[in-house]
């Protein structure tokens, strides 16, 4: 490919972009699997129970509690939000295979997995992630664990569904550079796809829409549950699944002193609100309004979505724009004095949460302790080897299938 645009760099844009295209349709004719290699799912992922009409229902320990999550700060046997379900187990694998393909993205070299690997906690490991034309994004990408149980989306809440969300990078100049007709043109080319969608989607008379794009990658996401790390076991009564370092960070965790759990509340381990707590941009950088502009709110300038804790330990580094490289340095933010890191001459509206906590190396050892017993990939979904486009970013199918163990 390298050789092709050194002989056409004296040609026109337009011949050039049209090269292009021919060069990917004849990529993809030949390197596209058919229908008949792909079969979805008849069966729903583990932790779900398939009803008798063909939808996917959640099952967990934490169904059998009554006192929820917003009732105060989180006890051990305290209910978890509500939570989305309900796709059929077809949905859930073709959007499966809509979110490893590249295909959905403009140039043809970004999966969703891309931006949120399921070897690195489904983030990426960067502090900004990088979009499908080489674009630097504002923000990290969110791990998507657990994301059945919320009720906004993105660092500025700006999205109140999975399908908004699933949606939003897709068209997004910054991420994925697609178009709606480009989208549905590329998807159409690829040989397995028109079917795939109507054995998801039996009931449409036109099941390959973006709708269903929306619904297929939304399907996916929910199934993508975390709920049997050391402290879920210790909270359903394994009094040994915390060792006694763990167990001291949870203390610290949940005492009034440090006050973590007062936004990050278990079970989920984030109360869903947007909070202002003053952390510092990366250097060069001017504030990030975030949840400003989505609620046109002066005093939510600086602010954003508080941060599910699960799977913490693998999502470094931390922060909307990945700030601090490790969980010790997270924690040592907060400790460090209201507003310490707040520049000068800026106005910000800090949470009453954030104050001087004035905790110890000690007690900020115990609490990176406990975070990491927050850990749970028992039900990671399968990585495919291959998708229906034939398309596999290096990225992809390098770190993802190294990750899956296959």
């Amino acid at each position: 490919m390298i050789t092709c645009i050194t002989a056409i760099s004296s040609v026109s844009r337009h011949r050039f972009l049209w090269l292009g295209a021919l060069l990917l349709s004849a990529f993809l004719s030949s390197a596209q699997a058919s229908s008949s290699d792909f079969v979805l799912a008849d069966q729903c992922p583990p932790s779900f129970a398939l009803d008798q009409n063909n939808q996917c229902r959640l099952r967990n320990l934490y169904q059998l509690y009554d006192s929820l999550q917003d009732r105060g700060l989180g006890g051990l046997k305290t209910a978890l939000p509500e939570h989305r379900d309900g796709f059929s187990p077809q949905q859930i694998d073709l959007g499966r295979l809509l979110f490893f393909d590249p295909v959905l993205s403009a140039d043809k070299n970004l999966s969703c997995a891309n931006c949120h690997n399921p070897g690195l906690g489904f983030s990426d490991g960067m502090g900004r992630s990088v979009g499908a034309r080489g674009q630097l994004s504002q923000r990290s990408a969110p791990t998507l664990w657990n994301s059945a149980f919320l009720q906004s989306f993105f660092w500025d809440a700006r999205a109140h569904s999975l399908e908004q969300q699933a949606v939003g990078p897709l068209f997004s100049d910054h991420e994925m550079a697609n178009t709606p007709q480009q989208l549905l043109a590329d998807i159409n080319q690829v040989e397995a796809y028109p079917e795939l969608f109507k054995r998801a989607f039996p009931d449409a008379s036109d099941a390959l829409v973006i709708d269903n794009i929306a619904i297929a990658l939304s399907a996916f996401q929910s199934s993508l549950i975390s709920l049997n790390s050391p402290y879920d076991r210790y909270a359903h009564g394994d009094a040994k699944a915390l060792n006694p370092n763990q167990l001291e960070g949870l203390n610290v965790f949940r005492s009034f002193v440090a006050r973590c759990s007062q936004c990050h509340t278990p079970p989920l381990f984030t109360n869903q609100q947007v909070a202002v707590i003053g952390t510092p941009e990366p250097a060069g950088l001017p504030r990030d309004i975030g949840a400003q502009e989505t609620f046109d709110a002066q005093r939510l300038r600086g602010g954003f979505k508080v941060p599910t804790l699960r799977n913490i330990a693998r999502t470094a580094p931390y922060m909307h724009s990945g700030r601090f490289a490790t969980l010790r340095e997270a924690a040592e933010f907060y400790t460090q004095g209201r507003g310490h890191a707040v520049p000068e001459g800026e106005e910000l509206l800090l949470h009453w949460h954030i104050s001087d906590p004035n905790l110890t190396d000690t007690e900020l050892d115990r609490l990176v302790d406990f975070m990491e017993a927050l850990s749970d990939e028992s039900l990671m979904p399968k990585v495919p080897t291959q998708v229906p486009s034939g398309l596999l970013s290096g990225k992809t199918s390098i770190s993802l299938v190294t990750a899956s163990g296959e």
